[in-house]
Formats: C-alpha cells, structure tokens, sequence
C-alpha cells in the first residue's frame, strides 16, 4: 500500500476509482506528511477543523500553493483571505441572490426538456449517447451564460475558454507542455469578451446577474474593473465544470447501481436527496489546499507558518464516524454531511444553482424507461476536479 503522498494522491492510476485508496489512507494514516511535506488529511472532520480555523488560508501575494509555482495573475476572491475575501464576497452575494436563481427555473427545465428529448431522439434510432456532450455539458453551460448575459451563438466559444482553464487548475508538473499558456490565453480571451458584455449592461441593466454585478455596491464600495472580471472567471468555471461532474458523475453512479435507479424511477421526488448522495459519493471537487499562515496543528501534527495541508474531500466524504455505510449509494439516505462545497468562510456561493440544476435534471432523467450503460466511460485528465470525459449510454 502507497503511503499518503502528495505524489500518491496525484497518481493517474486513481482516476477510475479513488475511493478504496482513499478508505484505506483515512484507516491507516488519517493524517500524514509534515516535516516538510504537506499534510494529507482524510477525515471529516479534521477537514472541516481546517477550513474554518482562521489559522489557515491560502497563499497571499507572489506565493503560491502547494501545487503550483506559478501565482494566478489576478486572484479570484475564492483565493483570498479576510479581509479581502469577507469584502468580494459580500459584494457578489448582495448580486448572486436567491431570486436570481430562483428566475432561473423555467429557462432549465426548458432546457433539460429539449436536451433529454435529442438525446431519447438519437437513442431511438439506435445510436449510442455520451451522456456528457448531450446532457450533462450543454446545461450547465447554457445556465451559466444565462446568468452571465452571453448569447448563445457564443457559448461554444466560452465552453472552450472554460475547459482551458479548468485544465489549468491542476498541479505544474502534471500539465502537459503547452496547456499553461492555453490556460493564460483563454483567461485573457474571457476577460476582453466579459468586459465587452459589462460595459454594455451597465448601460442598458437587466436582471441577469452580470447586471447585478456591476451595479453592486456596500456603504459606495462597488467591484473594482478587474475583481468584476476575475469574478465572472470564477463564476465560468465553478458554476459550469463543476455542475458537469455533478451531472456526469451522479449518472454514471445510478447506472452502476441499478436498483437506485429503479429507486428514483418509483419515486422521483427523492431527486433532491439524490443530488446531496451523489455530491457525498463522487464529488466534482477531490481536494483542495490551505497554508498555515501562523503555526497550528492538525489533530495532533504541528502545521509550521508557511506549510501547506491538503484536504481529500473525497476521503472525508466517506468517513464512516458522519456517514453510516458510507461506500453504498443511497438516494433516499437522510442527508449526510459532506465537503462537496466546502465548509466555513468559503462555501460554494453556487450551491443553490448546483443543486437546482442537479435537481432538474435527475427527475427528467427519472422520467426515462430505458437507461444504461453502452460502455466503459472514460475521464478527464484533471485531478483536482474529477469528471467524466465519456460516459456512453443507451436511452429510451
């Protein structure tokens, strides 16, 4: 067995299925590393321990995490510490509010609607989907560009931008020559459009949340030009390619397990709790980092200033002491408590629209007489978001 490692996590061979690795570390060695080494941390609830001690936070300045030597050009406020974070983050909160996605509702189940019925329409015929391109991508992406104002006859082009730099997440030495500089291209591509598109709503407003954004304002402080678009970067990318993996990988486990999709055929009002299992049993999120910015302990290992600690939500979403069974799906499970979104300061400000989408989605999935596998689905090459890059079905 592979000792808990910063090397170890990042291994291709876990990509099909981490979660027998993952159960073994949190048995063995809940907690490793130090001395040097990050910190690799497994269990639930260290992992929410860390996230809300304001001892920890990320790297500030020119510094750069754990994964990665090359600092972001501008950070998001997802990157931040307080006070700078407690700021952003009040300002987007006052223009991402319920009834924006609340507004939202008609525009997904129309869409969900139209995008279930192509792919039943190709089913018919014969032909094998990938669920990914003809469900679980166009979604998400077409409610994202919603909320951002993007037309549609852009939204190939913004996909494209946002899986280039979603890429980019992933750690240096694990990028492939040539993906970096696509990452910065891209991020500086979506940042001309996005500049485009805000200046023409602030002078014409609607209710979109671009338009909200850049009439927000606190006691008269309002979004900088570049936090407003550094914003919308961090919108692009955590509302569409993590709400991709919801989708992806929330299937593929229905798919996997049989009787939970017969389960949520008889009763697709379990929908719901559906979404919270399959953000618990596969999350789009694995893991995520935070430095010490003044000396403290995980459980009982020291964390130096200037040390850095990974969290493996995927571990720590199925710690047995918050989940009971924790390796069996379970639809109708009374919602366990999970990482999926992150915990403390940070939580994902996404959540409702995540669990929207998911929401609408499975139900019309549920609605289905015919769904199965057509073949071994495949993933993306990211580690720190996982998703399916093919997931081959047969519909009807």
């Amino acid at each position: 067995m592979t000792a808990p490692s910063l090397l170890a996590l990042l291994d291709p061979a876990l990509r099909q299925d981490p979660y027998p690795t993952f159960r073994q570390w949190r048995e063995t060695a809940p907690i490793s590393g130090g001395n040097g080494q990050p910190l690799i941390v497994t269990r639930q609830q260290d992992c929410s321990t860390v996230l809300r001690d304001s001892r920890f936070g990320h790297a500030e300045g020119e510094q750069t995490g754990p994964l990665n030597s090359t600092p972001p050009p501008q950070r998001s406020f997802l990157g931040m510490n307080p006070p700078d974070h407690t700021r952003l983050r009040g300002l987007v909160s006052k223009a991402f509010t319920r009834k924006v996605v609340e507004r939202l509702t008609p525009m997904i189940e129309q869409t969900t609607a139209e995008l279930v019925s192509a792919a039943l329409a190709e089913g018919n015929l014969g032909n094998t989907v990938n669920l990914m391109d003809a469900i679980a991508r166009p979604l998400p992406v077409a409610v994202i560009c919603e909320l951002l104002d993007v037309p549609v006859e852009d939204r190939d082009l913004v996909v494209a931008w946002s899986h280039d730099m979603a890429r980019g997440l992933d750690p240096d030495f694990l990028i492939p020559e040539g993906v970096r500089d696509r990452q910065f291209k891209a991020r500086e591509a979506f940042r001309q459009y996005m500049q485009q598109l805000a200046d023409k709503r602030r002078a014409d407003p609607g209710e979109d949340l671009l338009s909200g954004l850049v009439q927000v304002q606190e006691a008269g402080d309002v979004l900088t030009e570049a936090e407003l678009l550094t914003t919308c970067i961090l919108l692009l990318i955590a509302g569409h390619e993590t709400t991709v993996n919801l989708i992806g990988n929330g299937t593929l486990a229905l798919l996997r397990n049989p009787g939970e999709l017969a389960r949520l055929r008889a009763e697709p009002a379990l929908a719901e709790r559906a979404v919270e299992e399959f953000l618990r049993y596969d999350p789009p999120v694995q893991f995520t980092a935070r430095i010490a910015l003044q000396d403290a302990k995980v459980g009982s290992f020291d964390a130096p200033a200037g040390s850095a600690a990974i969290l493996l939500f995927g571990a720590a979403n199925r710690d047995p002491e918050v989940c009971e069974n924790p390796d069996t799906l379970d639809i109708g499970r009374e919602p366990a408590r999970h990482l999926a979104f992150g915990h403390g300061p940070h939580f994902c400000l996404g959540a409702p629209l995540a669990r929207l989408e998911g929401r609408i989605v499975f139900e019309a999935l549920a609605r289905l007489d015919g769904l199965e596998l057509a073949g071994e689905p495949t993933y993306n090459d990211n580690i720190i978001l996982r998703g399916l890059k093919e997931l081959p079905v047969r519909i009807a």
